[in-house]
Protein backbone atom coordinates (compact mmCIF):
# COMPACT_ATOMS: atom_id res chain seq x y z
CA UNK A 1 0.00 0.00 0.00
CA UNK A 2 3.07 2.74 0.27
CA UNK A 3 4.28 1.90 -2.82
CA UNK A 4 0.41 3.62 -3.97
CA UNK A 5 0.95 7.14 -1.80
CA UNK A 6 2.65 9.90 -4.02
CA UNK A 7 2.87 13.06 -3.00
CA UNK A 8 0.88 15.37 -5.27
CA UNK A 9 2.23 18.78 -4.67
CA UNK A 10 5.70 19.00 -2.55
CA UNK A 11 4.84 20.57 0.67
CA UNK A 12 6.89 23.77 0.75
CA UNK A 13 9.43 24.46 3.73
CA UNK A 14 8.56 27.16 5.92
CA UNK A 15 11.75 28.19 6.41
CA UNK A 16 15.07 29.57 4.84
CA UNK A 17 18.41 27.32 6.13
CA UNK A 18 20.74 30.43 6.25
CA UNK A 19 24.23 30.02 7.91
CA UNK A 20 26.45 32.54 10.54
CA UNK A 21 30.13 32.99 11.82
CA UNK A 22 30.10 33.51 15.16
CA UNK A 23 33.73 34.58 17.30
CA UNK A 24 34.44 32.34 20.03
CA UNK A 25 33.69 33.98 23.08
CA UNK A 26 30.16 34.93 21.66
CA UNK A 27 29.32 31.16 20.74
CA UNK A 28 31.04 30.23 24.32
CA UNK A 29 28.08 32.49 25.22
CA UNK A 30 25.35 30.96 23.53
CA UNK A 31 26.76 27.53 24.54
CA UNK A 32 26.66 28.74 28.24
CA UNK A 33 22.87 30.00 28.05
CA UNK A 34 22.15 26.74 26.25
CA UNK A 35 23.84 24.57 29.17
CA UNK A 36 22.31 27.09 31.74
CA UNK A 37 18.61 26.11 29.94
CA UNK A 38 17.53 29.41 28.83
CA UNK A 39 16.97 27.80 25.50
CA UNK A 40 16.81 24.35 24.10
CA UNK A 41 19.79 24.22 21.62
CA UNK A 42 21.99 27.28 19.69
CA UNK A 43 19.03 27.30 17.12
CA UNK A 44 16.75 28.35 19.50
CA UNK A 45 18.52 31.22 21.13
CA UNK A 46 18.98 32.19 17.55
CA UNK A 47 16.01 32.65 16.76
CA UNK A 48 15.02 34.23 19.51
CA UNK A 49 17.70 36.90 19.09
CA UNK A 50 16.48 37.43 15.63
CA UNK A 51 12.73 37.55 16.22
CA UNK A 52 13.83 40.40 19.10
CA UNK A 53 15.86 42.58 16.62
CA UNK A 54 12.97 42.46 14.44
CA UNK A 55 10.26 43.12 17.23
CA UNK A 56 12.48 45.75 18.40
CA UNK A 57 12.63 46.99 14.79
CA UNK A 58 8.88 46.73 14.10
CA UNK A 59 7.78 50.13 13.36
CA UNK A 60 10.83 50.51 10.67
CA UNK A 61 10.35 47.17 9.08
CA UNK A 62 6.47 48.27 8.81
CA UNK A 63 7.53 51.65 7.23
CA UNK A 64 9.28 50.21 4.71
CA UNK A 65 6.88 47.60 3.90
CA UNK A 66 4.31 50.37 3.21
CA UNK A 67 6.82 52.83 1.72
CA UNK A 68 8.17 50.07 -1.31
CA UNK A 69 4.86 48.61 -1.73
CA UNK A 70 5.26 45.28 -0.70
CA UNK A 71 3.52 42.44 -0.21
CA UNK A 72 4.29 41.20 3.48
CA UNK A 73 3.87 37.23 4.30
CA UNK A 74 3.46 34.56 1.58
CA UNK A 75 2.22 35.68 -1.94
CA UNK A 76 1.39 32.39 -4.65
CA UNK A 77 1.08 32.99 -8.31
CA UNK A 78 -0.68 30.35 -9.96
CA UNK A 79 -0.63 29.59 -13.79
CA UNK A 80 -4.84 30.87 -14.04
CA UNK A 81 -3.34 34.21 -11.83
CA UNK A 82 -0.56 34.31 -14.58
CA UNK A 83 -3.34 33.59 -17.49
CA UNK A 84 -5.48 36.04 -16.30
CA UNK A 85 -2.94 39.17 -15.93
CA UNK A 86 -1.94 37.73 -19.88
CA UNK A 87 -5.27 38.08 -21.18
CA UNK A 88 -6.15 41.53 -19.28
CA UNK A 89 -2.91 43.03 -20.66
CA UNK A 90 -1.23 43.54 -17.51
CA UNK A 91 2.10 42.88 -16.43
CA UNK A 92 2.62 42.09 -13.01
CA UNK A 93 5.44 43.66 -10.79
CA UNK A 94 6.43 41.32 -7.85
CA UNK A 95 7.10 42.88 -4.66
CA UNK A 96 6.99 40.59 -1.63
CA UNK A 97 8.61 40.94 1.83
CA UNK A 98 7.99 37.17 2.59
CA UNK A 99 8.10 34.33 0.88
CA UNK A 100 7.19 34.60 -3.26
CA UNK A 101 5.87 31.34 -4.71
CA UNK A 102 5.47 30.64 -8.69
CA UNK A 103 3.58 27.79 -9.38
CA UNK A 104 5.19 24.82 -10.63
CA UNK A 105 3.16 24.35 -13.54
CA UNK A 106 3.74 27.75 -14.91
CA UNK A 107 6.06 27.99 -18.18
CA UNK A 108 9.08 30.16 -18.42
CA UNK A 109 7.38 31.80 -21.57
CA UNK A 110 3.86 32.54 -20.01
CA UNK A 111 5.93 33.92 -16.69
CA UNK A 112 8.31 36.01 -18.87
CA UNK A 113 4.84 37.40 -20.59
CA UNK A 114 3.33 38.29 -17.58
CA UNK A 115 6.05 39.32 -15.13
CA UNK A 116 7.71 42.80 -15.33
CA UNK A 117 9.62 42.58 -12.16
CA UNK A 118 10.90 40.42 -9.12
CA UNK A 119 11.61 41.41 -5.88
CA UNK A 120 11.28 39.16 -3.06
CA UNK A 121 13.42 40.46 0.06
CA UNK A 122 13.22 36.48 1.91
CA UNK A 123 12.96 33.69 -0.49
CA UNK A 124 11.46 33.04 -4.30
CA UNK A 125 10.18 29.68 -5.09
CA UNK A 126 9.79 28.73 -8.42
CA UNK A 127 10.88 26.51 -10.83
CA UNK A 128 14.67 27.15 -12.38
CA UNK A 129 13.60 27.40 -15.81
CA UNK A 130 10.90 30.25 -14.83
CA UNK A 131 13.69 31.89 -12.16
CA UNK A 132 16.33 31.69 -14.97
CA UNK A 133 13.84 32.89 -17.26
CA UNK A 134 12.90 36.31 -14.91
CA UNK A 135 16.68 36.84 -14.37
CA UNK A 136 17.34 40.12 -16.01
CA UNK A 137 14.14 41.19 -14.24
CA UNK A 138 14.99 40.29 -10.39
CA UNK A 139 16.32 42.83 -8.44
Amino acid sequence: MAGNVHEIRPKPSDSEKITINLGFVDLGQVDLMVQEGFYSNRTDFIRTAIRNQLERHADVVKQSTARKSLDLGLRNYSREDLEAARLAGEMLHINVLGLATIAQDVTPELARATIASVSVLGALHASPAVKSALADRTR
